[in-house]
């Protein structure tokens, strides 16, 4: 049978249908670039939380039921801001922006995501970081997305929480307990999400302004956010410079988070100088590349010290 004959019709809220509807429309539901980002660093996590390798069915188990809640938060996503999408460029073509799918038909594939996930970690990891990711979803799905988002240009700095939980939820799956030094990854994360979002905010500031959403370039224009950019980019760089403050990592991340917050202060302060929005496009890609690379560097410093 061919891949078009596979197709499903996808029903819309009214029950009608819009085309052919396939896997990769539910796929697309779960954010998985974002979702891998999101296990990128919670397998660092994992990795860090003691000397060695954990057990494969920790990393396994722990990542799967984790990426299952995660998932399940970005379906949630989709349907709340289904309106939203339809007016912005680069979601108008979502499964559930556009009625491919269904919000009722997503909203139960996230709770079958979430049981999913929440029966692996219970079963598999531990009851702590089940119900850490749980609260995670909440505080990403419920909190930011139905209330923060739409109240407050603050909206990232506050929701950014959640966002940050996967290095703490990787290091409780093998360790059972909540630790400094996993807090520790979660202020880096939390210090990084205002400067990431706020860059993509002016590239984009139009579609959010157009779609009503106080994103803190339509609240307070570019050169205010560009300012508070440059500001949380240092808070940034000295916070990343904890673990090695601690002694949680050596001299191998030192350098490595010193020359790549160098960097990023570098086009923070261009953004701030120039206030051009291919400057801020350029700092909002850069800043995932940052993320990816500084974790990376603290889990090779951590196996060559260990």
């Amino acid at each position: 049978m061919s891949n078009q004959a596979k197709t499903l019709q996808a029903p819309t809220a009214t029950g009608r249908t819009t085309g052919t509807l396939s896997w990769r429309d539910f796929l697309e539901l779960t954010k998985p670039r974002v979702v891998a980002l999101m296990i990128l660093t919670s397998v660092i996590g994992m990795l860090l939380a003691a000397p060695g390798v954990p057990h494969w069915s920790v990393l396994v188990w722990g990542n799967l039921g984790i990426a299952l809640l995660a998932g399940a938060a970005a379906v949630v996503n989709h349907v709340v801001d289904q309106k939203i999408d339809t007016i912005m460029a680069r979601t108008r073509k979502r499964p559930v922006a556009t009625g491919r799918i269904a919000p009722v038909d997503a909203l139960l594939f996230a709770t079958t995501l979430a049981l999913a996930g929440m029966l692996v970690l219970v079963w598999q990891v531990n009851t702590l970081t089940a119900w850490l990711t749980l609260a995670s979803l909440v505080g990403y799905a419920g909190v930011y997305t139905l209330f923060l988002k739409r109240a407050t240009p603050q909206n990232i700095v506050i929701g950014g929480l959640a966002g940050a939980m996967p290095p703490l939820l990787g290091w409780t799956a093998v360790t059972g307990q909540v630790e400094g030094h996993a807090l520790l990854l979660v202020l880096i994360i939390f210090a990084w999400t205002p400067p990431h979002f706020w860059a993509l905010a002016i590239h984009r500031k139009e579609e959010y302004a157009k779609a009503g959403i106080p994103m803190l370039p339509v609240t307070h224009g570019n050169h205010y956010t560009e300012l508070h950019i440059l500001l949380y980019t240092l808070i940034l760089l000295a916070v990343s410079l904890l673990p090695f403050v601690t002694g949680m990592s050596g001299v191998v991340y030192l350098v490595g988070a010193l020359l790549l917050g160098l960097r990023f202060l570098n086009y923070a302060i261009r953004l701030f100088r120039g206030d051009d929005r291919r400057v801020a496009l350029d700092t909002f890609k850069y800043s995932i590349t940052y993320l990816m690379a500084l974790f990376v560097v603290l889990l090779v410093d951590h196996f060559v010290f260990f």
